[in-house]
């Protein structure tokens, strides 16, 4: 497995909660080039290694593979990254360096890495020694109160970090603040290794005028991608391609695959995802919703959920 970086690569993000392997599985149908596990704890892989290895399984579908760790203690990173070395089937380890929320960022992980870049060369560095994959990658912002992204993405290039994902917001911007794509053009320009753009890209027309105007090789779609992950196939093609048809088998697919994954907790799982799905503009979707959310029986939803996107 090579990435193709001659032409530019649509790559699925990582979004706690949300991006696990059956909406992985589905988003890959529709042409993403790349997906990424939800964001594993190197501690939690090390030390609830069973519970957390589920976490890095993948659909048959998904190669090229990364799985995305957050750490910053150099020896749990270390037995993470072992550990990860173990499955076959996963190409790329990727580094978090962007989650805000404020229980990754008190153990100094995540977007708090940006706050002392000696410790994230350290980090990238135990991650390039003992990793036999085959690519090495960073997810990051900005920085953290203060821009850091020039100095911080030229770390990860000497270290030896095959490509880098831009997310253009500070932690402190959280996913409020409007994205700067002026930043991420400038990470572009200041290394020589592929980087990719990342911040509220929600349609084939932004994706283009991203790509155009940071010049970065390729985007990273992940709130996007919720309730319509056919969103990279409309990007590569051009041209809407959700029918109604579409809609309700691409939901019930992704049903299944939760069933699959999950067993009957995925009924309760897929609320979330129901949610989003429902908001495309379909009459009495509100009701709808408060169904779901009453329902645990598989064959009550699944027959729920045909009816609804039927009619």
């Amino acid at each position: 497995m090579s990435l193709d970086f001659s032409k530019p690569l649509f790559v699925l993000a990582p979004l706690a909660g949300l991006t696990d392997l059956p909406f992985r599985s589905v988003v890959k149908k529709f042409g993403a080039d790349l997906t990424i596990s939800e964001m594993i704890s190197s501690h939690a892989l090390v030390f609830g290694r069973k519970k957390t290895e589920k976490m890095l399984q993948k659909s048959p579908l998904e190669s090229p593979y990364a799985v995305q760790i957050a750490g910053s203690k150099i020896d749990i990173v270390r037995q993470a990254v072992e550990i990860i070395n173990e499955h076959d089937g996963i190409d790329i380890i990727d580094l978090n360096c962007g989650c805000p929320a404020p229980k990754v960022v008190r153990g100094m992980q995540g977007s708090a890495l940006l706050t002392d870049l000696k410790l994230l060369a350290k980090v990238l560095e135990t991650i390039k020694k003992y990793s036999n994959k085959k690519y090495f990658s960073v997810k990051m912002r900005l920085g953290f109160n203060e821009k850091v992204h020039k100095e911080a993405a030229k770390i990860c290039e000497a270290c030896g970090v095959d490509f880098i994902a831009v997310h253009g917001r500070t932690r402190q911007d959280r996913y409020k603040a409007p994205v700067d794509y002026d930043a991420i053009k400038e990470v572009k320009e200041s290394v020589n290794i592929p980087v990719i753009a990342n911040g509220d890209i929600t349609t084939p027309q932004k994706a283009k005028w991203v790509l155009e105007y940071t010049k970065c090789d390729g985007v990273m779609i992940g709130r996007g991608a919720l309730g319509r992950p056919w969103i990279f196939k409309e990007i590569k093609d051009g041209v809407e391609v959700a029918s109604k048809e579409l809609i309700r088998d691409v939901v019930l697919e992704h049903f299944e695959q939760m069933l699959n994954f999950y067993a009957e907790y995925g009924v309760v799982l897929f609320r979330k995802h129901l949610h989003t799905y429902s908001k495309i503009g379909i009459k009495d979707a509100a009701a709808f919703r408060d169904k779901v959310n009453k329902i645990t029986d598989p064959n009550e939803l699944r027959e729920l959920i045909y009816h609804f996107f039927t009619t």
